[in-house]
């Protein structure tokens, strides 16, 4: 799986309160992800953040 963090991110900081092995949030406030290649074992949470993000900024393929 590949994920990222679209340009519409506000910087809630839930996707790295709940996945911080897979995003963290820059000095501007944002979230990124930390790699783009997601390991099996993290796959559902990854897609729990991307479920939970106010404004659907995780994508996933």
């Amino acid at each position: 799986m590949i994920t990222y963090v679209k340009e519409n991110c506000i910087g809630c900081g839930l996707c790295a309160n709940s996945c911080p092995s897979i995003f963290h949030m820059t000095e501007e406030g944002l979230a990124k992800a930390i790699t783009e290649d997601v390991s099996k074992d993290l796959e559902a949470d990854v897609l729990e953040a991307a479920d939970n993000c106010p404004v659907g900024a995780i994508e996933t393929k």
